[in-house]
């Protein structure tokens, strides 16, 4: 009885040592300051002009004209502009729970939105999101049009899924070691349709006070679009030959229209016929058949 207790405590004694042991290299790994996803090394600023300029693009255009040009054409070039060249965000902040009450000034918190339309923001304190409703309530068009997807997010930000991407360095199709102002290391993730669906599927966002559930596209692409047999990428359907336009754009109406005409093709069928229900009461009348089908390869509409 004496060795079995022995025994028995013994045992308890190491249960409880591997489970501290473990539950310390919980918190190491896990913690805010832990190396491993976490944003160490990358600088945070507190002024809305130092973050559009740490992510200005502009550069870019020196070698790359055309493909900027047709990037300033996008949506992703106006990510916080809706239809019609209005900001979509004022409202908002002007009501509902994510808005900004009189005396109080904006957070991070107030903007669960940037997760995908500025994510850059990340890099900055509070004091850069107050700069920005600030903006967005005064109407300044001219400050949130600097506000965007720009070059930077797509081929640093977004290049990489696993791990950081590296400061400095550009992602690209290819390995560019003497690529002018930064060196381009290969990611085979620009040529697949995850780097879309890192902001059009995202989903639901649980992390914010306000929990959201936005863009759910990639969810149908992965969803629908492939198990049916579908084997184009986004990029092959909105980039072809590398067009940075990634139509459609939807304030160009006529546009838009020929792209949806496109994505979804309509028959109708008709049947005419007169109706008689009694003597000298003719009737005109025709039954209407409709027929849509999808040939997109997601939800529409959908963001």
């Amino acid at each position: 009885m004496n060795s079995n207790l022995k025994l028995n405590r013994i045992f308890s004694l190491d249960i409880t040592a591997c489970i501290s042991i473990m539950v310390g290299i919980a918190l190491v790994l896990f913690s805010p300051s832990s190396a491993i996803g976490s944003n160490q090394g990358q600088k945070h600023v507190d002024s809305l002009d130092e973050l559009i300029k740490m992510f200005d693009s502009s550069s870019c255009k020196e070698c790359h004209e055309k493909i900027y040009e047709q990037w300033e054409k996008s949506h992703h070039a106006r990510s916080l502009m809706g239809l019609n060249d209005q900001i979509f965000l004022s409202g908002y902040l002007k009501h509902g729970p994510l808005a900004v009450h009189p005396g109080q000034k904006a957070t991070k918190k107030n903007f669960p939105c940037f997760k995908c339309h500025f994510p850059q923001i990340k890099h900055a304190s509070d004091s850069v999101a107050a700069e920005i409703a600030d903006a967005i309530m005064r109407g300044d068009k001219a400050k949130i049009r600097k506000l965007n997807i720009g070059c930077l997010v797509c081929h640093n930000e977004k290049a990489v899924v696993h791990g950081l991407p590296e400061a400095g360095v550009l992602y690209g199709n290819k390995e560019v070691a003497d690529h002018s102002g930064r060196p381009v290391k290969k990611s085979p993730l620009l040529k697949n349709s995850l780097i879309c669906g890192q902001c059009h599927g995202l989903g639901p966002n649980l992390e914010f006070e306000t929990p959201i559930q936005c863009a759910t596209l990639y969810g149908s692409y992965l969803h629908a679009y492939i198990p049916s047999g579908g084997t184009q990428t986004c990029q092959e359907c909105h980039m072809k030959d590398g067009d940075h336009y990634m139509p459609p754009n939807f304030n160009n109406r006529e546009e838009l229209s020929e792209r949806m005409r496109q994505a979804l093709p309509m028959e109708v069928r008709t049947l005419a016929y007169s109706f008689q229900p009694k003597e000298g009461d003719i009737r005109p009348m025709v039954v209407v058949n409709t027929k849509i089908t999808n040939k997109a390869g997601h939800r529409i509409p959908d963001g």
